[in-house]
């Protein structure tokens, strides 16, 4: 026993230190995009993240950042290294969980095992740890500052602790480890939620042991058990404790006229010690059962307070301080998550379905004088009765959604009404379930991380794919993300799987339960939509963990299959098993290593500088989505860089606590200059001011005139609904004051332009209701008169400019706001003089022409397609002004920073070659053409060939009519002539569906 237990710990250590080199090797050096800059950020100064927070991430977080010392370049590396520690220990406790399901599955005493029995449970352990270790999901999170590594740290944990305590015979120190899973369930909350739905696996082992006589009925109600548990947490302690707590805060400050807290403190003194009493009381009766649960839930409790820091740092107003949950109603609000807002789940409205009615629904509070006053109601709106459905999976009304809906279950427009869809059957439903959440979205991703992975294109297909019989094309076959494994790990797996139905039954249930519960479940419950901004594959982590420990306990199974073949030779099959089977994890990391080696990755964190670095001193700019935000969060909070710029967030500026924040002073940047007051922004005022034209202002309305007529609620401005009186939009014109002598004297419109100001600058923001971002960029900027720069990020949206772009001036990776328009310029227009400056000296793409480093979707998206728009549009201006030495260095620079070799040229690059050839760089511009063109005839034959996405037909075609049209414009026709053979070659090929829409137009 003592040496079985040596060489185990030994083992185990062993592997955790494959992992922790492995991810130690490729972890990301700096802020990864997404989520991670914010996480850095709010972990380097304890701040407040998106709800509903991590607390304890973030608290270990500021712990690992400390170690970076006064160098705060090095914080985001400390912190990514705390994900690669958390991903070893993973790995450490999933090879002792093998060990211990092995030695369940050969069913005998340690003293009893053979040799031959412990190379199979040893190479079990090692296998499918391993397995574990190269699977694309987790490889991906264990290298940056995401909290899903460490949710994976504590599910492992979690199972290991609970499959220990089955061993365990003294029922006290048995009550004990339960009490610990209880704590590590709490402190998991602070984590990630997706812990959680282990929670029924767990009530099955508890079973299970204590059942002497297990059976069906039995089973399924401590199943049902765990699920009440769950639903307890998650629904109830979680966002129920809070909103007990309000109902006394209420109730105390209203009714009892007493401070405001005195009610949430009085709920948390009294909560308390009734569970005080209840732990005394059970222990003093002796009632075992009643303890180990109120233990269990105090200590469950215990982790859940770790949320009171997001309150407490909230109260010391942070630069980053997502729904500012400083008091009660706030603090409510961010642990029930009510900014995401909620789905149906199983009965509610589908995406054809119209409002017929809103009617008042929860009310909404303030705080005013000392009292909790109700200021407005949620709007609960009531859909048709005939366009709902039982599980609605087709239900998001969002831009595009119905669209794509449509395309993926085949719906007609309504004949009586082309504006809308006919309505869903409940077997387009269910089949857009089965065939697109749980096939596509789920089944894909699973496959990537056992069978393998195509490429990392978006919604890139599991490989090898059957059926898909074409020769792949070199953009694909190149692709560092091109991994075959083979099915191997798949086979191991099923293998792993069937061994432990047939020899372990109540082992493989649990197990069983917990793959399905952290994938198809989730599945079910997060009912996801047609599109998303990213692939989600990590949100399924837990379920492919669970796979893996039936990848390992496959080697059990293939040493049984061996042993036939062997005659039972256990050492020979054994070790013949584990030999065969080692080769799957090796083959995985030698197959993923260059398509998970971030050690080299810079540009994340460049982009961001670079977007500031286009920004003028004391800047407003305007930015989007989280890649567009959070990587600049975190070079302002972390690395101290640009804080003189305002970063404004469009997704949160519809949010009354967000626009409270921009005015105020953050570091070196003044509030904004925002006149609206809380009472015109609040949650549910303003949301969407709807075009209503009044014939009176119908030319045009001051913009100033018109947010202060919004601020007074003026019924000039005011139509009666249903909810009451609305403000509208009179006016799709909008115009603004100016002073031409001051904004002379201000020194940043250059001399060329001068002579285009006016006293007025007048716009049309078109016949579109406004939203409260809207609404708050049109206050900016009606009282910043000009004295304060403001810019517009470049990878905004088109409605995010307010029909601003002939006053926008281009200046590197973000649009300036001018006080002169130039006419006809739709998507603005270029300073060269002040352009050239910013891309060629104060901006950086440090690592982008290194082939060797990996460069996944998100960076060969927005960055990379900035960054070549920015230097064509700087160079295409050059030449329209006769530059022609400036514009081919600017051309030559964008191809040797970022050439086709480390990231493929894209529909952007394909433009650079008319311009080269403008400048003398006619070699340059035809190798370009040629790469270009014979990159799209290998695409275009195997997409024809696999009936591709369409979409992916109709780039290639674009990219190759572009080729074509540039050198007929330069008069190269010969080179045209034969690239305009295989441009018509692929397009009458596609012959029909060029017609209907699915292929090229």
């Amino acid at each position: 026993m003592k040496n079985y237990q040596r060489i185990n710990n030994l083992l185990g250590w062993s592997v955790f230190a494959i992992a922790f080199f492995t991810y130690a090797s490729t972890v990301e050096q700096t802020a990864s995009f997404w989520d991670c800059g914010e996480f850095i950020a709010c972990s380097f100064k304890l701040q407040v993240p998106h709800p509903p927070g991590a607390p304890i991430f973030l608290l270990l977080g500021r712990m690992f950042s400390l170690l970076a010392g006064s160098d705060v370049t090095r914080v985001a590396f400390w912190v990514n290294m705390m994900s690669v520690l958390a991903s070893g220990m993973t790995i450490l406790f999933m090879f002792w969980t093998l060990t211990m399901l092995g030695r369940k599955i050969v069913n005998k005493a340690v003293s009893e095992l053979s040799t031959g029995e412990l190379i199979g449970i040893f190479g079990s352990g090692i296998v499918g740890s391993l397995i574990y270790t190269f699977s694309d999901t987790f490889w991906f999170s264990a290298v940056e500052a995401e909290v899903y590594a460490m949710s994976s740290f504590f599910t492992a944990l979690v199972f290991w602790a609970a499959f220990r305590w089955e061993l365990i015979e003294d029922e006290a120190a048995a009550n004990r480890w339960i009490i610990f899973i209880a704590y590590l369930t709490g402190l998991s909350i602070g984590i990630h939620l997706l812990n959680l739905v282990t929670l029924p696996a767990l009530a099955l082992i508890y079973y299970f042991k204590k059942s002497e006589k297990p059976s069906l009925i039995g089973g399924g109600v401590a199943l049902f058990i765990g699920l009440v548990i769950l639903v307890i947490i998650n629904s109830g302690i979680i966002p129920g404790l809070p909103s007990m707590a309000f109902f006394f805060e209420k109730l105390f400050v209203n009714s009892f006229g007493l401070p405001l807290n005195s009610g949430v403190l009085f709920f948390v003194i009294v909560f308390f010690a009734v569970v005080s009493y209840g732990v005394w009381y059970a222990q003093k009766k002796q009632k075992v059962i009643l303890s180990t649960a109120l233990l269990s839930l105090t200590f469950v409790l215990i982790g859940y307070i770790s949320y009171t820091q997001a309150l407490v740092r909230s109260n010391f107003n942070p630069p980053i301080n997502e729904n500012n949950p400083s008091d009660a109603i706030n603090y409510l609000s961010y642990l029930k998550r009510e900014q995401y807002g909620s789905r149906s789940l199983t009965y509610g409205p589908l995406f054809t379905s119209r409002v017929v009615d809103v009617k008042k629904g929860d009310p909404m509070y303030k705080i005013d004088g000392g009292k909790y006053k109700i200021y407005d109601y949620k709007p609960d709106y009531v859909f048709e009765k005939d366009q709902q459905s039982f599980l609605p999976r087709m239900y998001s009304q969002q831009p595009g959604h119905p669209d794509r809906y449509a395309s993926l279950v085949g719906l007609a427009r309504d004949p009586s009404d082309q504006s809308r869809y006919l309505k869903p059957t409940f077997g387009q439903n269910m089949s857009f379930m089965f065939s697109y959440q749980m096939g596509f979205m789920y089944a894909r991703y699973f496959m990537w991380n056992f069978a393998g992975r195509e490429s990392d294109y978006e919604w890139a297909d599991w490989a090898p794919r059957p059926g898909k019989s074409a020769p792949l094309p070199e953009s694909i076959k190149n692709n560092k993300a091109h991994d075959n494994f083979y099915f191997l790990p798949l086979i191991l797996g099923l293998i792993g799987f069937m061994l432990q139905f047939f020899r372990r039954e109540k082992d493989w249930l649990v197990v069983a339960i917990s793959f399905i519960m952290t994938g198809l479940a989730l599945v079910v419950f997060l009912n996801s939509p047609p599109t998303e901004p990213r692939e989600r594959d990590y949100i399924y982590v837990g379920s492919f963990y669970f796979f893996a420990l039936w990848c390992g306990l496959g080697v059990l199974g293939l040493q049984e299959l061996l042993g036939r073949v062997l005659k039972n030779k256990a050492v020979a099959t054994g070790s013949l098993a584990t030999l065969l089977s080692i080769g799957i994890p090796v083959m995985m990391g030698a197959k993923s290593w260059d398509n998970h080696d971030r050690s080299n990755r810079w540009h994340s964190v460049d982009f961001a500088k670079n977007m500031l670095s286009s920004c003028a001193p004391n800047a407003i700019l305007f930015t989007g989505g989280d890649n567009d935000t959070f990587p600049l969060w975190y070079v302002q909070e972390v690395e101290g860089f640009r804080t003189d710029v305002r970063v404004c967030n469009l997704s949160l500026l519809g949010t009354d606590w967000y626009i409270e924040q921009m005015k105020r002073k953050t570091y070196e940047s003044a509030p904004l200059p925002i006149s609206l007051e809380m009472d015109n922004f609040r949650t549910g005022i303003n949301d969407q001011i709807p075009f209503s034209e009044n014939p009176n202002v119908k030319e045009g309305i001051d913009l100033q005139d018109y947010i202060q007529l919004v601020k007074q609620n003026n019924p000039a401005i005011q139509v009666q609904t249903t909810m009451g009186q609305l403000n509208v939009l009179p006016s799709s014109v909008f115009s603004l004051k100016l002073d031409p002598e001051r904004i002379k004297k201000g020194g940043f419109v250059s001399n060329q332009f001068e002579p285009l100001l006016t006293d007025r600058l007048t716009w049309t923001f078109g016949q579109n209701d406004i939203t409260k971002p809207e609404l708050i960029q049109l206050d900016i900027i009606a009282h910043s008169n000009f004295e304060r720069p403001i810019y517009f990020a470049s990878t905004l949206g088109s409605q995010s400019y307010l029909g601003l772009k002939e006053f926008l001036q281009l200046e590197g990776y973000a649009y300036r706001l001018m006080p002169f328009k130039i006419s006809g310029a739709r998507d603005g227009f270029v300073n060269s003089d002040v352009m050239f400056d910013k891309m060629m000296n104060k901006m950086a793409w440090r690592e982008m022409n290194n082939p060797k480093v990996y460069y996944d979707e998100t960076y060969r998206g927005a960055p990379v397609v900035s960054a070549r728009i920015a230097f064509y549009r700087l160079a295409t201006q050059l030449i329209q002004e006769g530059k022609l030495d400036k514009a081919k260095a600017v051309l030559n620079r964008c191809l040797d920073v970022i050439p086709d070799k480390a990231i493929p040229y894209d529909q952007i690059s394909v433009s650079f070659i008319g311009p080269l050839i403008s400048v003398g760089e006619k070699a340059r511009a035809l190798q370009m053409a040629q790469t270009i063109m014979n990159r799209c005839d290998e695409n275009l034959n195997y997409y024809i060939e696999t009936n591709g996405d369409s979409q992916d037909i109709r780039v290639n075609l674009y990219e190759m009519n572009l080729v074509v049209q540039q050198l007929q414009d330069a008069k190269l026709t010969a080179e045209a002539s034969k690239y305009e053979a295989i441009f018509n070659k692929h397009y009458q090929r596609l012959g029909n569906r060029l017609d209907d829409g699915s292929g090229a137009e």
